[in-house]
């Protein structure tokens, strides 16, 4: 027993039988719960009985369902593609000695502090039709003569998400990859500098691929914060206008809990998980492909 006790193994292991706990409770039943929902009839105060794929070939002919479907990889890869090109460019910038680069690097940390209800909130107000601060300004310039519906057009309102989540999602990027450009030695830079090497040269030999790995991570947690969005589009629209903003996570609450149908509801965010993996799996493998980088064999 002294020598279990003095095991290296299984004091690893019994530290983290409290993380598991966690885990369990918190995150893999809740998952498993919803999946078994998924193949039920489950209504707000009763039980439901086992309906197979019922629920899931209802949804798939549900036009509300494909919008939102249509939406939420739209506004996925076009947010995070946003994101990560300008919080590379923030990165790059401020990994250079700039004056007051720590007052710099706290005032882009702002919009990812403030909590995303908040910035819904200051965004809706933002967009208002009648008291908008954008259409004013536009208007005192001469550019237009009405207000610009925001909130109130579908192809508006698309946009106008799309803008917000950019705004809250660029400091997490630039934050990190400028974290990541801290690693890179400068001796590697001089001697490109010495060779003649041009700055996109120096970025495209040295920087990028050294940042590969740091890349991945921050897309594939992008990817994801992004995906399964919920605070800032129900804060702003509610799904709205005629369900034209509606992600997949927003049409599941609105199913499961507004509507009481929590079978449904647990179906369209159980469609959510081969997305996830999908975004998961694209990330590891691009690892994968990097870890010369670490001294190990990329076979």
């Amino acid at each position: 027993m002294n020598r279990l006790w003095q095991s290296r193994n299984f004091l690893g292991l019994l530290f983290m039988l409290p993380a598991a706990a966690f885990l369990l409770l918190f995150l893999v039943y809740p998952l498993g719960l919803g999946i078994w929902l998924s193949f039920t009839d489950a209504k707000i105060g009763t039980p439901g009985s086992f309906v197979g794929l019922e629920n899931y070939e209802w949804i798939i002919g549900d036009s509300k369902f494909q919008t939102a479907v249509f939406f939420t990889i739209f506004y996925t890869v076009v947010a995070s593609v946003v994101k990560f090109a300008i919080g590379l460019y923030l990165a790059l910038l401020l990994n250079h000695h700039l004056p007051f680069k720590a007052i710099i690097r706290a005032i882009v940390l702002i919009p990812f502090i403030v909590p995303t209800v908040l910035s819904a909130i200051a965004f809706w107000w933002i967009y208002d039709t009648q008291f908008s601060i954008l259409s004013w300004s536009l208007k005192k310039i001469g550019l237009i003569t009405t207000n610009i519906d925001f909130l109130g057009d579908p192809n508006n309102a698309r946009a106008s998400t799309i803008f917000a989540n950019i705004w809250r999602g660029v400091p997490f990027v630039a934050i990190t990859l400028l974290a990541g450009l801290q690693t890179v030695s400068p001796s590697l830079y001089e001697a490109a500098t010495l060779d003649g090497a041009s700055r996109w040269q120096m970025f495209r030999y040295i920087t990028y691929p050294l940042l590969t790995p740091i890349i991945a991570v921050v897309m594939t947690f992008s990817v994801l914060f992004t995906f399964t969005d919920f605070q800032l589009i129900w804060a702003m629209t509610r799904g709205g206008p005629v369900n034209a903003t509606h992600l997949m996570a927003t049409l599941s609450y609105q199913r499961a809990i507004i509507a009481g149908q929590l079978g449904e509801g647990a179906a369209i965010a159980t469609a959510m998980i081969p997305f996830l993996l999908a975004a998961i799996m694209i990330s590891w493998f691009g690892l994968q492909r990097r870890k010369w980088q670490h001294g190990e064999n990329n076979d």
